[in-house]
């Protein structure tokens, strides 16, 4: 059973405890941990991670590097620049633990995008807020049909010779008022037919009701305990100091003496690995399976 495969709550709490706490946790074991699971899984999910990865470490050194440019504090000064301004060394370890909670919370993002699809979606939070979860469904489906509609507009022009880059910049900028204005108007006509249509079927007159595919079974079961089993202990850890960081003004992160700090990551880690190592597991059952055919 593959994690895209699971349960849609089995989903849900696992990327709720992954960016939870990726952003709480800065942590050099745990920041390491998370980020290199999330690229892990997201090259499974996506099939590539070349192009990923070299945005990604790109915006890694700028977040990194800029930050002790606007945080001063800090005992080792690396070198003064400018009026007296100093670059510390604790200001640039705690760009770098930022720089990797936000690699690493947007890497998480990007594959709950394709894990958590909006049926998903629409089923974990359909009965608590069924106005609201159909509002963000149909907002995650405009995004990509307006840049698709965008795109074929572009086009369009670009083939007549109206596109925003070529002419003037006068004329540039009216061809890309022009585009807007065409997909605008798009959008609009078809959240007009779209509210004509769900008036319609009957939207709103009675009590809504929903068809679900998704059954909670023993595996799911299992793997949800042993989720949420891994994340208590993560945070009972995270409670007792295992994961004491602090960068300024002085530096000083908890040693790998401290047992809470050793159980701590270890738990972290294995909750981290649980999409991976299923999405492993799957695919050596799958081998075997073929090689007996």
């Amino acid at each position: 059973m593959k994690f895209t495969d699971c349960h849609p709550i089995t989903n849900l709490v696992f990327y709720i405890g992954a960016i939870g706490f990726g952003m709480c946790l800065v942590h050099p074991a745990c920041l390491v941990c998370s980020f290199l699971f999330a690229l892990v899984y997201y090259s499974i999910v996506k099939g590539e991670v070349r192009k990923y990865l070299g945005r990604i470490l790109m915006l890694f050194m700028v977040v990194s590097l800029i930050n002790p440019f606007f945080n001063r504090y800090g005992e080792t000064i690396l070198f003064v620049y400018f009026n007296g301004r100093s670059y510390t060394l604790e200001a640039l370890g705690y760009g770098l633990a930022l720089a990797g909670m936000f690699c690493s919370i947007m890497t998480w993002f990007a594959s709950y995008s394709v894990v958590m699809t909006k049926d998903k979606f629409l089923f974990c939070f359909g009965k608590l807020a069924p106005t609201v979860s159909l509002i963000l469904t149909m907002v995650f489906r405009f995004i990509p049909d307006f840049q698709r509609k965008l795109q074929q507009v572009s086009g369009i022009r670009k083939s007549i010779g109206l596109s925003t880059s070529s002419g003037t910049n006068r004329e540039k900028i009216k061809h890309g008022m022009n585009i807007i204005s065409s997909v605008t108007s798009w959008a609009l006509e078809s959240s007009v037919v779209t509210a004509d249509s769900m008036r319609s079927r009957g939207y709103g007159s009675g009590r809504r009701t929903s068809y679900s595919i998704y059954s909670f079974k023993k595996k799911d079961q299992f793997l949800l305990f042993i989720m949420l089993l891994l994340l208590l202990i993560t945070l009972l850890c995270a409670l007792n100091g295992g994961f004491t960081a602090e960068y300024t003004p002085s530096l000083y992160i908890s040693d790998w003496d401290n047992a809470w700090t050793i159980i701590g990551v270890g738990s972290y880690f294995l909750f981290l690995a649980i999409p991976s190592v299923l999405h492993l597991i799957e695919e050596i059952i799958w081998h075997i399976s073929r090689s007996k055919i």
